[in-house]
């Protein structure tokens, strides 16, 4: 994901994405191995849950939004949804649609 490599686990009706290789500018944002991506509910017809970003200027402080996702065959997971901008910790009134795709790296 966005040259992190990232750990996916899915059991139980939920799952979690976490870092476990986060690249450089994620480590200067506070990012570090097992840092919780996205989280939620997995069932059959998608996933629904959080995911958070990351920001050097508000270290401890990922601005949490509501991601909604599915399954890109068996080889991705797709996860959307509409975030709050922040200039360096403060809320700019605006929005932004995210898309983050998580393509496996190893056997799927």
């Amino acid at each position: 994901h966005n040259g992190s490599v990232m750990r996916i686990v899915d059991r139980a009706g939920s799952f979690s994405i976490s870092y476990e290789r986060p690249r450089g500018v994620l480590r200067r944002a506070g990012v570090r191995r097992g840092t919780v991506l996205a989280e939620g509910r997995s069932m059959p017809g998608g996933l629904s849950g959080v995911a958070r970003r990351f920001s050097r200027h508000c270290v401890g402080q990922p601005l949490e939004y509501d991601v909604t996702g599915h399954y890109e065959g068996d080889c991705a997971i797709v996860l959307t949804g509409t975030r709050q901008v922040y200039n360096r910790c403060r809320p700019t009134g605006r929005t932004a649609f995210d898309e983050l795709i998580f393509d496996y790296i190893g056997p799927c």
